[in-house]
């Protein structure tokens, strides 16, 4: 599902803003066109890292003293990339720039700014900004951004008394109670989401399309599948049309519970819609149909993709490949896998990823070897999961200096990624009983010595390596 993060800045996007110009400036000291102008300012914001502090504010001070013309609507665009990008911390500056030069703000500037100050400075800034607003600015904007800020941390507590606070106000809305369902959900209290619907009903609060899916995932999570159906057909009653993301979630829903027939019957419902051209749909039908073991589905789906994405990208190559390689269609996935790399000069290693597992799985070790050798010469860089894999291949046979050389070398990826599950737990739980049952004192001291670059000593291992006088870990 998509998260209810998504869904809050899709409408805070969709917003629209006045033009009013907060720079009394009204000519420009530099030649060229508006277009330029402001891509060139937005690639001085942009270019700033998040440690930066305070460079936001003296480039748009200097932009304005140079003479230049800036609106405002220009100023929410800058805004709206940086989020789009996720340089929060540089957006929430921009916006700290337009309160300290006394322009106005509006209810969704200061619903985004509340956003901005949750996800760069923590829930105490945001809930401070809030309190200090005035009460003309506690608006159904201002109070939605900060209970989806309370969602979004499933503070579930804060949540809900805001939200009672809301209700007391008249300040209910669909997006609010979508936050809550997301958020019950979230917390693993699915059986509150039919009683939210209720209210709804009650307050004549109208359901989107967030709302039934929502619905539909709390029953599913409760195992009432007759539920799931039955939201299904309160949107045929009420003249609401299926889109395919409700489409591909129900058939989701059919695929979890095992029930492979409804889930391809609902997939080829959906393959029909009209103008199906999105390509997160496509991705979802090529999943699924590999999950029900349907290839013909995969292919046909596949086939679609490419008529109206002419050059499929490396994300739609690394779903199709997931799924040729979940039916062990070794034939085609080779050939897609050639494909995709005749045709790709952005190289993506995830794709790499699958064929040098599929080979590891078949022992074609050679072939992996000269897959790691394409990503190399492609000017790529392996990723945890490419060590991950042979790691786990070499320990499994037993070829401890190998299954430590890519150890290690995805310890320093994973150190330099902050990425903490490299290696799986399972992964460790064979070099551990490699050490026990070869009482290979040595290699469990080059073990313990990843295992600490990467913070994972943790008590078991500890434990284990322990009882051998592994003196690297004393």
């Amino acid at each position: 599902m998509r998260s209810i993060t998504s869904q809050s800045t899709m409408l805070l996007r969709s917003k629209t803003y006045t033009t009013t110009n907060f720079c009394t400036k009204a000519l420009t000291s530099e030649t060229g066109t508006k277009k330029d102008k402001v891509e060139t300012l937005y690639k001085r914001l942009s270019a700033f890292r998040e440690e930066s502090d305070g460079n936001i504010t003296d480039t748009l001070d200097n932009w304005v003293k140079q003479g230049h013309f800036v609106k405002r609507f220009d100023i929410v665009g800058y805004v709206n990339l940086l989020r789009k990008f996720k340089k929060y911390q540089q957006a929430n500056q921009v916006y700290e720039w337009l309160e300290k030069t006394n322009n106005k703000m509006n209810n969704a500037d200061r619903a985004i700014r509340i956003d901005l100050l949750a996800k760069t400075e923590g829930l105490e800034s945001a809930e401070k900004y809030f309190d200090n607003l005035q009460g003309s600015a506690k608006t159904k904007k201002t109070y939605g951004a900060l209970l989806n800020c309370y969602c979004k941390e499933k503070n579930l507590e804060k949540a809900y008394n805001l939200f009672e606070k809301m209700k007391d106000l008249h300040l209910s809305s669909t997006l609010n109670y979508n936050n809550m369902m997301s958020l019950y959900l979230n917390v693993d209290k699915p059986e509150q989401l039919p009683l939210l619907a209720e209210e709804m009903e009650g307050k004549n609060i109208i359901f989107d399309l967030y709302t039934y899916n929502q619905l539909m995932n709390s029953y599913a999570s409760l195992k009432n599948l007759d539920a799931v159906e039955g939201v299904i057909e309160k949107m045929n009653k009420n003249k609401i049309r299926c889109d395919w993301f409700t489409l591909g979630n129900l058939a989701k829903i059919y695929t979890d519970s095992g029930l492979f027939q409804k889930a391809d019957a609902t997939l080829s419902k959906m393959e029909k819609l009209e103008n199906l051209r999105d390509r997160g749909a496509f991705h979802i039908l090529i999943t699924l149909y590999a999950q029900t073991s349907n290839l013909a589905g995969v292919n046909r789906s596949w086939d679609s993709l490419k008529l109206v994405y002419e050059k499929p990208s490396n994300a739609s190559y690394l779903v199709l490949l997931l799924a040729l390689s979940k039916l062990g269609e070794v034939d085609s996935l080779e050939k897609n896998y050639r494909e995709w790399e005749s045709d790709h000069s952005n190289y993506d290693v995830r794709v790499s990823n699958v064929i040098l597992e599929s080979y590891l799985k078949r022992d074609m070790i050679e072939d992996a070897q000269q897959i790691l050798e394409n990503i190399v010469r492609n000017g790529a860089e392996p990723n945890t999961r490419t060590f991950e894999s042979l790691t786990t291949y070499h320990i499994k046979k037993r070829d401890i200096d190998m299954a430590l050389k890519y150890l290690e070398m995805g310890a320093s990826k994973a150190n330099f990624m902050k990425h903490k599950m490299f290696p799986n737990d399972e992964t460790v739980r064979m070099f551990l009983q490699h050490f026990e049952e070869e009482n290979d004192v040595d290699n469990a001291k080059k073990f313990c010595t990843c295992m600490k670059m990467i913070d994972r000593l943790d008590p078991a291992i500890y434990d284990s390596l322990i009882c051998m006088d592994v003196s690297a870990v004393k």
